[in-house]
């Protein structure tokens, strides 16, 4: 089975791993979006945050988190006293999965097992020239690619584990859950974000506080 792996360049330099993504075919989803959205952010970022995959937005843009839930993930980095240009933005799939909506629109559709898994070495290449030492998982895709396939968001949302691929895996919320929230629970969710992501940034000051 043709995966991205077959196409990962010799040279794992973002820029590189950037231009080869472009000409991904290791799925059929680059055949119906726009464009590849490769993760943006610093190279040498400590704090590596991953989605699920772009949305409408972000294929026509080329970015990633810069539609509705970009726009929140960017307040609630914000209120957790984090800077978006010392992050590193990336999502597990980097085509734009989609159903035709009415009026034309296109509606985001989950990625299945193998999607995600034929997109995921991208994103290992991606975690070892970086090298972050906190990834926050974005919702429940990234969480179940990166730390178990049957995790809960529910039961361990905030919780920090250890891994072969960085020191501190931590899911949360997707931002784009919190605005598909009902409205009488959009407001702790938020802070649920908030909470997380600055749990991540304790982490990062404790690493950096140890002998």
């Amino acid at each position: 089975m043709t995966t991205a792996a077959d196409f990962l360049p010799l040279d794992t330099g973002l820029p590189s791993l950037r231009a080869s993504a472009d000409h991904c075919r290791g799925c059929a989803l680059h055949e119906h979006a726009t464009q590849t959205v490769f993760g943006q952010g610093r190279a040498d970022a400590e704090l590596m945050l991953v989605g699920e995959q772009p949305g409408n937005v972000e294929d026509r843009r080329g970015t990633p988190f810069v539609g509705p839930a970009g726009q929140l993930l960017d307040q609630a980095l914000d209120d957790a006293g984090i800077r978006r240009g010392d992050v590193y933005l990336t999502n597990v799939v980097k085509h734009f999965k989609w159903r035709p909506g009415r009026q034309g629109m296109r509606l985001h559709a989950t990625p299945n097992t193998t999607e995600v898994l034929s997109c995921l070495p991208w994103l290992k290449a991606e975690i070892e020239t970086v090298r972050p030492r906190v990834l926050v998982c974005l919702g429940r895709t990234a969480a179940r690619a990166l730390i178990h396939p049957s995790l809960s968001l529910a039961q361990y949302r905030g919780t920090l584990f250890t891994s072969q691929l960085v020191p501190h895996l931590m899911p949360t919320l997707h931002p784009a859950a919190v605005l598909r929230a009902p409205p009488a629970l959009r407001e702790s969710a938020f802070a649920d974000l908030v909470h997380d992501l600055a749990t991540a940034a304790d982490t990062l000051t404790q690493d950096q506080d140890l002998p």
